[in-house]
């Protein structure tokens, strides 16, 4: 019935996945409108679009009466706007139930996994836009290509969404096409343990059905019987499609593609080796598809990226900076190590700011040592999003347990005065929480940083 919807209300429209919804249902027509805790890019731009926002916790703010009410878990159902809808008997369903009734409805390509899901989701999406192929794209960041987290084309062919594992919200999906790039362990909070979060995911490739298929890393797991075929993928070996002559040249990541899809040369604008890897599923996905080699080619090179998933914000002669949305201990890695392949011999300098108390407990140690790959470490509050706080769970205990000599811990709003008595090369900014608001005037502090040295310089 979502169908015949005319006005619907969003909690915490400005969450990435929850914004994208709205587009959705605002493209169709309906009176949409959304309540938020504070302003952002995307509540500012959601307004721009037409889409009503509200950053006040009160029912006498309503437009109207919706008919359904969508809402997110970082939304506490204590806000005076949930209890509302609730006494009201207005219907109130997660943001997963809704995009599983509109995976109903059309084939849908799932992107599951722990780490790569929304590069490889806006790097699809962005292929089958190459190709001219119709198609309804539900992102978790925001495509640079095209400056937003949905798409919308008529009458679509496929639908392209990311799988959350959180709270198995995936479950709700019905793929004809799903892709698991990741099994590492997270969300230990909602599953308690890797065994019980592999078992979700087997779930999940339960859902394809017979004539559907299931593509994976290889040997991230075992996934038991599965009932519909099956191929596998690699960076680094042999699998049914895989990664050879891989390179770097002038700052860019050079590979061929191999195996069922022969690619002999592809050149990314979007830099990081883990991104050679996304690249590699997202055309694993699209090959089977039924998308040309040639425009699997044409979308690889041809695509500028996502919105903090290694965003190069500043690149001088001097100094670099970029920011990642990296909040996964696998992740960090990742990015620190795509820094040093691409600015060898500089030195790193990190800025983290860890997501939530249970995962900053679950994972303490794995964070210590990822964390230690940086030559210094600028370690920000914990983010708690959802979460309640958890005793002896801080900055200073994880700050503790990395035992870096240049580490130390900063107050959010100190940020800016303490990068600014820093000697920079390469500077990463890394997390999932509101740091995002940061690389607008972290790039000013640095760039007019630079001018004052250049002025010093000058007078001398």
């Amino acid at each position: 019935m979502i169908n015949e919807v005319t006005h619907i209300c969003f909690l915490g429209i400005g969450g990435i996945g929850m914004s994208a919804l709205a587009r959705y249902f605002h493209q169709r027509g309906a009176s949409v409108f959304g309540y938020d805790r504070s302003a952002s890019a995307i509540t500012r731009q959601l307004r721009q679009e037409g889409i009503q926002v509200s950053h006040d916790d009160d029912p006498a703010t309503l437009p109207v009466k919706p008919q359904l009410v969508v809402y997110t878990p970082a939304v506490p159902k204590t806000t005076a706007l949930f209890e509302h809808f609730s006494r009201q008997g207005i219907p109130l369903r997660k943001r997963a139930e809704i995009l599983g009734m509109i995976s109903a409805g059309i084939p849908t390509i799932a992107v599951a996994g722990t780490h790569g899901k929304t590069t490889i989701t806006a790097m699809l999406t962005h292929i089958l836009k190459t190709a001219e192929v119709p198609c309804l794209a539900f992102l978790g960041g925001i495509s640079v290509n095209y400056n937003t987290n949905f798409m919308g084309d008529p009458d679509p062919r496929w639908m392209i969404a990311e799988a959350d594992e959180f709270d198995r919200s995936f479950l709700h999906l019905s793929p004809r096409l799903a892709l698991i790039s990741s099994l590492d362990p997270d969300h230990l909070d909602v599953y308690g343990s890797k065994a019980e979060m592999l078992e979700s995911f087997r779930e999940f490739v339960s859902r394809l059905p017979g004539s559907g298929v299931l593509i994976s890393k290889k040997n991230i797991a075992d996934f038991g019987k599965v009932s519909c075929s099956h191929y596998t993928y690699h960076g680094a070996e042999k699998a049914d499609y895989y990664l050879e002559d891989i390179r770097i040249e002038e700052g860019r990541y050079h590979a061929g593609i191999s195996g069922k899809l022969g690619i002999g040369h592809v050149a990314l604008q979007h830099p990081g080796r883990h991104n050679l890897e996304n690249a590699l599923a997202a055309a694993t996905l699209a090959h089977q598809a039924g998308i040309s080699s040639a425009a699997i080619l044409q979308g690889l090179v041809s695509f500028s990226g996502v919105k903090r998933r290694f965003e190069i914000c500043l690149q001088t002669e001097q100094l670099v900076y970029v920011d990642d949305y990296a909040h996964h201990p696998e992740e960090i890695r990742a990015c620190i190590r795509s820094a040093r392949e691409l600015w060898p011999g500089k030195k790193i300098t990190g800025v983290f700011q860890p997501h939530l108390f249970s995962r900053t407990k679950d994972l303490a140690e794995e964070f210590a040592q990822s964390l230690a790959e940086l030559d210094e470490l600028v370690l920000l509050d914990i983010y708690p999003a959802r979460e309640e706080p958890v005793p002896g769970i801080d900055a200073h205990f994880l700050l503790d347990l990395t035992d870096m000599e240049r580490a130390e811990y900063c107050r959010r709003e100190n940020l800016l005065s303490c990068l600014e008595k820093r000697e920079i090369e390469v500077l990463i900014t890394m997390g999932a929480g509101d740091i995002d608001r940061f690389p607008g005037p972290i790039t000013e502090t640095l760039k007019n940083k630079a001018l004052d040295r250049q002025t010093l310089k000058g007078k001398k």
